[in-house]
């Protein structure tokens, strides 16, 4: 039998397999069919290419250029998402199990898309947070912005999800700006490379921005420089050894890892049997214990349910196990494929006799079950494994020891307190999950297991129809947790994108932050033209381009006027010795919602032109009230221009109204679509 060569991707090239490969087995009949591993694999040419040829390239792009990227991979690998199923079934996966790998990692793709569109510049300069007044006149500003690092990242992802384990570290790493080089584990990385060939193959990307090794990484890790990263998946042993080498310290070089996680469901005490909630629960662990046939980080390893539904939960999810058919991922009726191979299964068996010595098994005998449409004894499944723990309060093993397969312990809690004491147990954990309907519940759960936890998932009847379940990690969300689960934060939107990039504090006049943000700052010099800004189109916008409107008096119809019409009639702009009663006012003062209607007729340009729409305001503040025979005047300058698409931009308009004192009296933000 020709054995299948599963190629790494260096320097430009593809380099085949030599004999330092390892055999690769299919999940279903045991038997080898790939090899993939070079040991004379250039490694630090591997480096040097994505340092000098990708990295510049991609660095060259905005982040919205980025994100379109981004956006034309995902919709490539859409189409070509088929091809990526029929392979994986030979990883033990059923067709429901590729839909969270490949159908999830496009999708996660997708949201970084949107996500760098919607909320990054298009720019390559990320600015965080508000401007930091370091002198008494604002003549000298402390600005923290984010640029990419300038190294590569090293992704070194486990075998379980050979797509969504790529693409959620290759997406918001591509958006920040850095190329990537992703070693995939040995056991699916067949799945990974032809992903890989399918976006190489697209010319999406730039040279240089994605590498792939297939295999071993050599001494990589020990050529790594302080502009570099490595995310890691996999086990905890494996992440200590990798993060604590030497020259990993050494040179403090980002290392963020996602490990071992002993997560926990927690049946909440008003969750009855026969109400929504327990069947919800029953579901739900059910769900975890068999998708990817256990195999998944987020997978619930401790049920923990009140001392008195112990036996209930037992039995109603041994009856719901007992339905869940095993065999031949291919299958339509298989609801639970096999491990990803031999190794994997013998692993699950040897953590079980360890769960065993504090638990009695009370569901699944791996010397005696079903599988269809394929030979038990050939390929790597295992039924799953319900255990139960007595005493968990003085158990150890059950709380520290993954069995990464279809395997999990029921135990009981005397109270809340006792529940939580008990999740917390796992010693940090990517995500804990609470069913109940009980708000109070739910509270004192996030209170309690919160700092032990990435991820607090709670449902019950009101969100389960639109819930996402408890093991599906979220772009929107962090993905990662404390302690065990290895500290680190994938995902979590743009917050994983800046794992790939460095935050730096700025420190200069308003013009030096203008010019380093790209986004106009108070103080900063104004360009004054003739034209009105409202008549000129978004590319000849520029930033700092300000407008200053006459004064217009406010009177005391104007006031009135506006109560009636409105209906806002506030005693603080009606009742003068009421208004003088209260601290902020000195007698009767104009309405707040008045100031920016009158402001907006100062600066409006009323004719058809290049303005689309006004949608919408930031940051409003009214700073000092404004009297009958006060006047107010208007400033418009153009902080931030954003591109949405080839018609139109939206514009950031700084806003400030000031009184016949030059007082500030409010400040905001306007938004508006300007034509291209």
């Amino acid at each position: 039998m020709t054995l299948l060569q599963i190629n790494s991707f260096a320097a430009g090239n593809w380099i085949a397999p030599d004999s330092a490969a390892r055999p690769i087995e299919d999940a279903v009949t045991g038997a080898v069919f790939a090899q993939a591993g070079n040991g004379a694999l250039d490694v630090q040419g591997m480096l040097d290419y994505a340092r000098t040829v990708g990295g510049p390239a991609l660095r060259a792009m905005s982040f919205h250029d980025r994100a379109r990227m981004l956006k034309a991979l995902a919709l490539h690998l859409g189409k070509h998402k088929q091809a990526l199923y029929d392979l994986s079934f030979r990883t033990g996966a059923t067709q429901a199990d590729h839909m969270i790998d490949v159908d999830g990692g496009i999708g996660t793709t997708f949201v970084f898309a949107s996500k760098g569109r919607r909320e990054m510049p298009d720019g390559q300069v990320y600015v965080d947070g508000d401007t930091e007044q370091l002198s008494r006149n604002g003549s000298f500003l402390g600005q923290h912005i984010y640029t990419p690092l300038q190294g590569v990242a090293v992704h070194i992802n486990a075998f379980n999800f050979p797509v969504w384990g790529m693409l959620e570290k290759l997406a918001p790493t591509l958006l920040a700006g850095v190329p990537a080089i992703v070693k995939p584990a040995t056991a699916t990385c067949y799945v990974t490379e032809l992903c890989v060939r399918l976006m190489l193959d697209s010319g999406i990307l730039p040279e240089g921005a994605l590498q792939l090794v297939s295999g071993g990484l050599g001494d990589m890790l020990d050529r790594l420089t302080l502009q570099d990263a490595v995310a890691f998946t996999g086990s905890a042993h494996t992440a200590l050894k990798l993060r604590s080498a030497p020259h990993i310290l050494e040179n403090a070089i980002r290392f963020t890892a996602e490990q071992d996680s002993l997560n926990g469901s927690i049946l909440g005490p008003d969750a009855q049997p026969g109400t929504p909630e327990f069947d919800l629960f029953v579901k739900e662990v059910c769900r975890e214990m068999t998708t990817k046939a256990g195999q998944k980080c987020t997978a619930i390893r401790r049920i923990i349910a009140p001392e008195p539904l112990v036996q209930p939960v037992i039995e109603a999810l041994s009856a719901r196990l007992a339905k869940t058919v095993i065999g031949a991922p291919e299958l339509a009726e298989t609801r639970m494929g096999a491990l990803v191979n031999s190794s994997q299964k013998r692993d699950v068996l040897e953590k079980a006799d360890i769960i065993k010595t504090e638990a009695e098994r009370v569901f699944g005998n791996p010397g005696d079950f079903t599988v269809t449409g394929a030979d038990a004894a050939k390929g790597a499944f295992l039924p799953p494994m319900l255990f139960h723990c007595a005493d968990p309060d003085t158990a150890q093993r059950v709380h520290d020891t993954e069995a990464f397969g279809p395997v999990s312990t029921v135990m009981g809690y005397r109270d809340l307190d006792h529940a939580v004491a008990l999740a917390n147990k796992g010693q940090g954990s990517l995500v804990a999950s609470v069913i109940t309907r009980d708000p109070e519940v739910a509270r004192q759960v996030a209170l309690g297991a919160g700092a032990f936890h990435g991820r607090i998932y709670i449902n019950n009847r009101d969100s389960m129809k639109e819930s996402t379940g408890h093991g599906s990690p979220l772009p929107h969300m962090t993905h990662g947790g404390p302690g065990r689960a290895g500290g680190g934060e994938e995902l979590g939107g743009i917050r994983g994108v800046k794992h790939y990039m460095q935050r730096t504090a700025i420190q200069g006049s308003p013009d030096i932050l203008t010019a380093i943000g790209g986004n106009w700052v108070p103080g900063a010099t104004e360009l004054v033209s003739k034209e009105h800004p409202f008549t000129q189109r978004f590319h000849d916008l520029q930033i700092g381009q300000t407008l200053h409107t006459a004064p217009r008096e406010i009177t005391l119809e104007d006031i009135e006027h506006f109560a009636t019409f409105t209906g806002d009639t506030f005693y603080a702009h009606m009742d003068d010795a009421a208004a003088q009663r209260n601290p902020f006012f000195p007698g009767r003062v104009a309405h707040g919602y008045l100031l920016l209607s009158f402001a907006a007729g100062l600066f409006v340009e009323p004719n058809e032109g290049p303005v689309l729409a006004n949608t919408g305001l930031d940051n409003l503040r009214f700073m000092q009230p404004v009297s009958a025979g006060d006047s107010i005047k208007v400033r418009l300058t153009v902080k931030k221009k954003t591109k949405r698409n080839d018609e139109y931009g939206e514009v950031r308009w700084h806003v400030t109204l000031t009184n016949q004192t030059d007082d500030l009296v409010a400040e905001y933000e306007l938004l508006t679509m300007v034509a291209y």
